[in-house]
């Protein structure tokens, strides 16, 4: 049982964890009734699960000492007595189960603490939604694999027609593998370590320069590391969790991002930033100073099979202190174009120790008594995963929306999360129950915030 080490992001996921700071993102997924399909068709699937499947890497591997997850000798090890029904779950809606209900459902289901004694991850089967639909809730510890990583590996369950009644869940398909070229060598040890002692001397470099820049008052537009201004929503959190949703289509965020020189992300950026603002300007608690938001970057290579993390991250400034909308948008490009900038010319193993070092201050909110007494590392996570690009079917139900779910954890008690899927943005947002109040009136005013931008253009 030697397993495979955590590197150190995996491992910060494991050290944040806590009763009420919960490591685990998630998804929840509509989906359209299959021609001449039936409720049964769940059951039947749940009896097809249970007598054949056979579950690979990383869905079998759970962690070498449950009881202490930040032990710093922690491994993935299998699990030898891998129990499917603890991962697979069907649930039912009462009727009618409207769109609401699920809401309900799946917070709670949310808010649920992994079991580290086994692979940290579940799939919810949810029957009796209105109009013959049914939703699938799917939950994963961060430590275990990226949010990118993630719905890549989870789409493998789904297929391109609604005539293949027979795609493997995602859990039972080998992983990919990368094959070294037909006759390559490795390189000698002494060059490689040499190769390895050069680039590690010019990761050092490129880390310091830019945290050093991030503090220097000629880059305003950077957001650096413990500058955001204390909020509302930067206080300790309780372990119940809220989710609400919003939908746009694609060609919208695309038209304002080329008209303003910004991109999509960026758009998402401001939306989120417009939305925030005027909840916090509701409750009389919006900052004077620019709240800032992390944002995930993926750095995982098109042929890498998954798991464990392979992301960056960058700060940047949500604009919140500007009143004009597309005045604050200006400013949120300028800030994230700095930022990916100081990602330019560093490794990858570079990318990941600077986005621990920007992830490190997260340890503090974890110290009792910590959180509201110190400035938070940023403010939120905003975060773009990239989603399939063509309709997808489960078993002959078409997949209709694809919500992501994410974590809010001591100081921190919102985050924002989209996926694209074929030609629409779908928002996930996820907050604390008690520290966040109205979370549902985001939902519904970054609608009028993307309608505001269009509006200037």
């Amino acid at each position: 049982m030697a397993g495979k080490r955590l590197n150190a992001l995996d491992w910060t996921f494991l050290a944040n964890e806590t009763r009420e700071s919960m490591m685990h993102v998630g998804s929840m997924m509509t989906c359209s009734a299959a021609p001449g399909g039936t409720p049964e068709d769940l059951s039947a699937l749940m009896e097809e699960i249970r007598n054949e499947v056979r579950v690979y890497p990383p869905w079998n591997l759970k962690l070498r000492f449950p009881n202490v997850p930040a032990h710093p000798l922690q491994r993935w090890v299998e699990d030898e007595n891998f129990d499917i029904d603890y991962h697979v779950r069907h649930s039912a809606l009462p009727a009618p189960g409207d769109e609401r209900k699920l809401g309900v459902l799946v917070s709670r289901l949310h808010s649920h603490s992994m079991d580290f004694h086994r692979p940290p991850w579940e799939v919810h089967l949810i029957e009796g939604l209105e109009g013959g639909r049914f939703a699938m809730y799917f939950k994963v510890h961060h430590s275990l694999i990226d949010g990118y990583t993630g719905i890549q590996l989870l789409s493998r369950s789904l297929s391109r027609s609604p005539d293949d009644r027979s795609s493997p869940m995602f859990f039972a398909r080998a992983p990919g593998t990368r094959v070294r070229a037909e006759g390559g060598a490795p390189p000698p040890v002494l060059e490689s370590l040499m190769r390895i002692a050069r680039e590690q001397l010019g990761t050092t470099r490129s880390i310091s320069k830019s945290l050093f820049r991030s503090y220097q008052r000629d880059h305003t537009e950077l957001a650096a590391p413990m500058r955001a201004p204390k909020s509302i929503i930067n206080q300790r959190v309780s372990r119940n969790r809220r989710f609400a949703t919003q939908e746009f289509t694609l060609d919208r965020f695309k038209r304002v991002g080329e008209h303003f020189g910004g991109t999509i992300n960026d758009v998402v950026l401001a939306v989120s930033s417009a939305s925030l603002r005027r909840l916090l300007q509701e409750q009389h608690a919006l900052p004077r100073e620019a709240m800032t938001a992390m944002l995930p970057v993926n750095i995982r290579p098109k042929d890498d099979p998954g798991g464990g993390n392979a992301v960056g991250t960058i700060l940047a400034s949500l604009a919140t202190d500007i009143d004009d909308p597309v005045a604050r948008f200006e400013a949120i490009i300028a800030s994230t174009t700095s930022a990916k900038a100081q990602l330019k010319g560093m490794t990858r193993a570079g990318i990941m120790q600077y986005s621990a070092l920007l992830m490190a201050p997260l340890l503090l909110a974890q110290v009792p008594g910590a959180v509201g007494r110190v400035r938070p590392a940023f403010n939120l996570v905003v975060s773009n995963v990239p989603g399939p690009r063509e309709p997808l079917y489960f078993r002959g139900w078409k997949l209709d929306a694809y919500y992501p779910m994410s974590i809010p954890f001591h100081g921190y008690g919102l985050n924002v999360t989209v996926v694209s899927y074929v030609d629409k943005l779908d928002f996930g947002f996820t907050g604390c129950r008690d520290s966040v109040p109205h979370l549902q009136r985001m939902a519904v005013y970054s609608a009028e915030a993307l309608e505001e931008l269009e509006a200037a253009i």
